[in-house]
C-alpha cells in the first residue's frame, strides 16, 4: 500500500517530489501523483509535506 496524496489539500509545491529517494512522485493534470509500482513507503514525503496532503 502506497501512499496517496490528498488533492483536496495538496498545495502543488514539489518538496514532496524533491524529498522521496526513489523518484516515484511526479505531476499529473497539475497534480501531484505517487506511483505505487515505485513507492517504497520511505515516509520522506509525508515528512516534508508543509500541509499534511500526504497519507498511508
Amino acid at each position: 500500500m502506497a501512499y496517496k496524496v490528498n488533492p483536496e489539500v495538496c498545495i502543488n509545491c514539489g518538496a514532496c517530489e524533491s524529498a522521496c529517494p526513489v523518484a516515484a512522485i511526479s505531476e499529473v493534470d497539475g497534480k501531484r501523483h505517487i506511483d505505487e509500482t515505485k513507492c517504497i513507503e520511505c515516509g520522506a514525503c509525508a515528512g516534508t509535506c508543509p500541509v499534511s496532503a500526504i497519507s498511508l
